[in-house]
């Protein structure tokens, strides 16, 4: 395992990238999910962090989770919001795993996004402004998991609020499913359809941009009356919540659509 920190501006980027097999394979180059937690915009949730990047170790992939700054006011958001700088910082992690590829073990045409609610912003944010930043900060694929799309009236107010704060000039900008062109990548999208927080007409409202721009993706639609189920498994559960296993098969499912979309994952 290659576990290192690395400052990405005012971001943390924790890489798990398995180690190759002297006997067998020694060039191996595998497929990359960096990960993009949830929070809000407001923090970065540990249960949507390290244990996905294990998960998704056990699938064959290298992984790596980004601590994107954030609004870490208690009271209220920062009158000028964050936005773009999460999104930048996303762009150059991309970017930097890109250009390491062959010390990270890594095939560069093969980086997927990964983001859960807010994560699941920022994960698509890049997905169709890419452009802005380069093409080399150019997911190859996006997994997004009842992820916040939109900033009208379906839209998660405290992640739109943090994200932006008062510049309400940025209400288009950020509201990803009227950005979605053929040139953004390819998606994996799940939600629950009674999720309490993020409606999952955020995720039917991005899959239906990307239907219209004929961008390859696959949605799920789970039934679950919670958010931020993560993996869905005990491990990253509240002790008060039960664990939802009926959802714990999200992981694969992505799998399937990234090898159908990447091919093999080395």
């Amino acid at each position: 395992m290659i576990y290192r920190e690395i400052g990405i501006g005012k971001a943390l980027m924790r890489t798990y990238v398995l180690s190759n097999y002297k006997d067998l394979d020694p060039e191996r180059r595998r497929a990359f999910v960096l990960i993009c937690p949830g929070g809000g915009y407001h923090f970065c949730s540990e249960r949507e962090a390290e244990a996905v990047a294990i998960r998704f170790n056990s699938l064959g992939y290298n992984a790596a989770v980004l601590y994107y700054t954030c609004n870490p006011l208690e009271e209220g958001h920062k009158k000028e919001g964050i936005f773009p700088e999460p999104q930048a910082e996303l762009a150059r992690a991309v970017a930097w795993i890109r250009c390491n590829a062959d010390e990270l073990n890594t095939n560069p045409h093969k980086i997927v996004v990964l983001g859960f609610s807010a994560g699941g912003h920022l994960a698509a944010s890049l997905g169709v402004f890419w452009p802005e930043y380069g093409i080399m900060a150019r997911p190859d694929a996006m997994v997004l998991c009842y992820s916040v799309i939109t900033s009208g009236p379906l839209a998660h107010r405290g992640s739109i609020d943090n994200l932006i704060g008062d510049r309400t000039e940025l209400l288009d900008k950020v509201s990803l499913e009227k950005h979605v062109t053929d040139q953004t990548p390819p998606a994996f999208l799940w939600a629950s359809d009674k999720d309490p927080s993020v409606p999952c007409q955020n995720s039917i409202m991005f899959r239906d941009a990307l239907e219209k721009c004929n961008v390859r993706n696959e949605l799920h639609i789970y039934e679950s009356k919670f958010h931020g189920l993560s993996l869905g498994t005990k491990e990253v559960m509240n002790p008060d919540k039960p664990f939802k296993a009926e959802v714990s098969d999200w992981p694969e499912r992505a799998d399937r659509f990234l090898q159908s979309v990447l091919g093999p994952v080395f």
